[in-house]
């Protein structure tokens, strides 16, 4: 209420919270949530960002998932020599690949956990990126060709399968299989969340009210949450591969 009273005529937001949420009708964007308290639009911004890195003013990119007439002021206010800034025009888009890569990021994780190589983990990747398409056009209607080459689609994707802490705490959890998400949560991460858990979880859900076979549409995701919530064995994270392959071939 503090913020929505302070605000001046016409204002407009821009989010920068990479997570969903869900509720009884699926899966709920924080936009969404911020558009609906504060009766105002709302952008997104997302890409393959690591905080620590912006800091330092190494080069990175982002996208922003704005209406056009926002889409120029918000490039002014956010662009710097060092981090450039690319708009589109399907903010839900461009919010739903910044939750659901941390999904694919646990994929990742399990396959460093065993110990494979990196043509295991680029088969994650690419498939990946596959199935949050699928997930993307299911939500938004459209299938987001255009969002996938953008920083906040395969660019963020690469960044955090490789360097991200949602696959560095999969590693972990594999290779120390007495521990629990949340013992390996509190020791690794000084407070923060682990996000790809959460959305792992909620995701399965959702999926299945979709009225599809989650096997056959979203091996992989089904592979992972498998492995992390039902005690399928981190070994199987190929088959989820095998099994997208199989499906592409039909």
């Amino acid at each position: 209420p503090d913020i929505k009273r302070s605000m001046v005529k016409n204002a407009f937001g821009i989010s920068l919270i990479k997570g969903i949420d869900f509720d009884s009708n699926g899966i709920v964007l924080v936009s969404d949530v911020i558009r609906k308290a504060l009766e105002i639009d709302v952008s997104v911004l997302m890409g393959a960002n690591v905080a620590k890195e912006i800091a330092n003013e190494e080069f990175a990119e982002a996208t922003i998932g704005a209406k056009p007439k926002h889409a120029k002021t918000l490039k002014i206010l956010f662009q710097t020599p060092y981090f450039r800034i690319q708009t589109v025009s399907n903010p839900r888009a461009v919010e739903l690949c910044g939750a659901l890569k941390n999904v694919v990021a646990l994929g990742a994780g399990f396959c460093d956990g065993l110990g494979l190589g990196n043509n295991t983990k680029a088969a994650i990747i690419r498939i990946g990126l596959i199935e949050m398409a699928r997930v993307i056009e299911q939500v938004t209607g459209r299938f987001p060709t255009e969002i996938l080459v953008e920083s906040c689609g395969v660019a963020d994707l690469i960044t955090t399968c490789y360097g991200g802490r949602n696959r560095k705490c999969a590693e972990a959890w594999v290779r120390n299989p007495e521990k629990n998400w949340d013992t390996i949560e509190k020791e690794m991460l000084n407070g923060q969340s682990l996000q790809g858990t959460l959305t792992c979880l909620e995701l399965n859900k959702v999926l299945k009210t979709y009225g599809e076979n989650v096997n056959e549409k979203y091996p992989l995701f089904k592979n992972i949450y498998d492995i992390a919530f039902q005690g399928a064995p981190a070994s199987s994270i190929v088959e989820g591969l095998v099994a997208e392959e199989e499906l592409n071939e039909r």
